[in-house]
């Protein structure tokens, strides 16, 4: 379903067609760049956590670790990833296909600075078997990101 509504999603862009299908996972950041024979860092992973009462996305390069204190000085609390089951529930998406677009409203999405080393990235679109290659600036576009963060080791 997540697959559906990203498509409808990138339809009014008219870019549903370079969305990537694969026969198999890219549910991770390795099997992801596996699939698409590129680096683990050019993969756009999109992590879902808890910030006080909401929820919001943070997309970092595959080779990139949230830093506990840069999070915390940004946001004033510790990281906390949803659950596995509150993924779906809370932003729309399964784990495995987590991406920034259609996603549930009221969700503020946050771009790292680990992006920026890139001319293109791939993001997922909403299945464990789905990417699409993104500019940083159509990845700005497409995700209505609230602002570019640095929040990232890698």
């Amino acid at each position: 379903m997540s697959l559906t509504n990203v498509k409808e999603y990138f339809k009014k862009y008219n870019i549903d067609n370079r969305i990537i299908e694969f026969d198999v996972s890219s549910a991770t950041v390795e099997l992801a760049a596996k699939a698409l024979n590129t680096e683990e860092k050019r993969i756009a992973k999109t992590l879902a956590l808890k910030l006080k009462d909401k929820y919001i996305l943070i997309v970092l390069a595959g080779d990139a670790k949230i830093n506990n204190s840069k999070y915390k000085s940004i946001f004033h609390e510790k990281a906390s990833m949803l659950s596995f089951d509150d993924v779906q529930k809370h932003i729309g998406h399964n784990v495995g296909g987590v991406c920034p677009f259609a996603i549930k409203e009221n969700i503020d999405v946050y771009l790292d600075e680990s992006l920026k080393r890139f001319d293109t990235v791939f993001p997922a679109c909403g299945s464990e078997s789905s990417a699409i290659e993104l500019t940083i600036k159509e990845l700005e576009k497409y995700s209505n990101y609230i602002s570019w963060i640095d929040i990232s080791s890698y």
